[in-house]
């Protein structure tokens, strides 16, 4: 006889055995191309990701790596972009292209059975792309139209201007884009930019899906040859020129809300303190229950929600707080999150709230390797970062095992309030 549940007792909680990070195929095709293969879930569907060395770090004016990528399926050498997305839609595929401060990205989503279709035009894509003056014309206009409305907002303000105080305005990581940037930019920077870094010596494939027998063979015959050779592009290196100054206000006059960044410069995911930090953001402001959250959300009604972040990057990282709060409660706020940090470093973490984020970033970890699609977007940061699956393993070993002096003691060497940088966007300086 089969017991009833108990609903009125809430299960123990279990906490994850040991996680089987998953290991990818390697190999290379003729070219020097690195390919990564992720051979697993039950679908017939499949995604061909090629990472590019085209991300803002490397170009030479403003704009120019986002709207490179971007134009990429406006026009090629065989295809109109109505062709282009014609087809797509007929095979039911989808494309996907992004550019961040690093790397740019364009991504193929296809099923197996269309993929002798679908393939070629990926193709076709990232080495045909003839950038039409026209076309280009109507992204740069779509461009300026869509920055002029998030410059009324405080939470882009906020975002934009603080990378600049950390890394200085000249910096690849603290440039923003500003509509001279659009307006200096023609298609003939775009055409440039993609010779230069959209070739064989700088792109890494990574695959996941169903993949079907003998795809190797099909990507050598696509993106194996040499008539898009190039050298591996060298990374230029520039001096961080971080703002002087701790505390920051931009006015934004009529603004209903005050959006806050407050943080500080921290390290990539190679440092032996990521993986600890990592633990120390969960509980100040890394998930809802977090004591940010708590307090300015749930105890205060400052604010629909703030969090904070542990960002890494390729030359480093940084740390920040971010929310937007009631105007009118900007200056409690700003005193509810220095009272958060400061409690960081004065008291230890209670042994209750260490073990709920325990679980929490567990769960977090087991999440992140289910799925193929998920697997390969793990793996795709140890590639960036030049890691190995030991960073993952790691880092779980890290979160279970973590003890309350160690959280105190990262506290106190990263999250001292009188080193860190404040920005405040709202309708007047505090």
């Amino acid at each position: 006889m089969i017991k009833a549940l108990n609903r009125k007792i809430q299960p123990a909680i279990q906490p994850p055995g040991h996680i089987d990070f998953p290991q990818p195929e390697i190999s290379r095709l003729s070219n020097g191309i690195k390919v990564y293969q992720f051979n697993s879930g039950t679908q017939d569907v499949i995604s061909i990701e090629l990472m590019f060395s085209a991300g803002s770090w490397y170009q030479k004016k403003p704009f120019t790596a986002m709207a490179t990528n971007l134009m990429l399926r406006e026009g090629t050498r065989n295809y109109s972009a109505q062709k282009l997305s014609e087809t797509l839609d007929f095979y039911g595929a989808h494309f996907e292209n992004t550019t961040e401060r690093d790397n740019a990205y364009v991504t193929l989503y296809s099923l197996n059975k269309h993929l002798g279709n679908t393939l070629p035009l990926l193709c076709e894509i990232v080495k045909n792309p003839v950038f039409p003056e026209y076309e280009y014309n109507v992204l740069a206009g779509k461009q300026k139209q869509m920055l002029e409305v998030n410059r009324q907002k405080v939470n882009f303000l906020a975002r934009t201007h603080f990378n600049s105080f950390l890394f200085g305005r000249n910096h690849p990581y603290g440039m923003y884009l500003e509509l001279g940037d659009i307006a200096n930019t023609s298609n003939s920077d775009l055409i440039d930019f993609h010779k230069r870094q959209y070739h064989s010596g700088n792109c890494t494939i990574v695959v996941a899906g169903r993949i079907r027998p003998g795809l190797i063979n099909e990507l050598e015959i696509y993106f194996g040859g040499n008539d898009w050779s190039g050298i591996a592009s060298e990374r230029l290196q520039y001096a961080t020129e971080g703002s002087v100054g701790k505390n920051h206000y931009i006015v934004k006059e009529g603004a209903m809300q005050s959006a806050i960044r407050m943080g500080g410069m921290m390290f990539g995911r190679s440092h032996p303190d990521f993986a600890g930090m990592k633990v120390l953001n969960a509980i100040l402001g890394g998930y809802f229950g977090s004591r940010l959250m708590n307090n300015l959300r749930e105890d205060k009604g400052y604010t629909y929600g703030i969090g904070s972040s542990v960002v890494p990057l390729f030359e480093g990282g940084y740390f920040v707080i971010s929310g937007e709060v009631g105007a009118e409660v900007t200056r409690e706020a700003l005193f509810e999150i220095n009272s958060e940090l400061k409690r960081l470093c004065d008291e230890q973490v209670g042994e209750s709230e260490l073990s709920l984020v325990r679980s929490y970033l567990s769960g977090e970890m087991l999440r992140a390797v289910d799925g193929p699609f998920a697997q390969a977007g793990l793996y795709r940061e140890l590639i960036e970062d030049g890691l190995d699956i030991s960073h993952f393993e790691g880092l779980i070993d890290t979160v279970q095992q973590i003890n309350a002096q160690q959280l105190q003691d990262l506290a106190i060497k990263y999250l001292d309030t009188e080193k860190l940088f404040t920005l405040v966007v709202g309708p007047e300086a505090i």
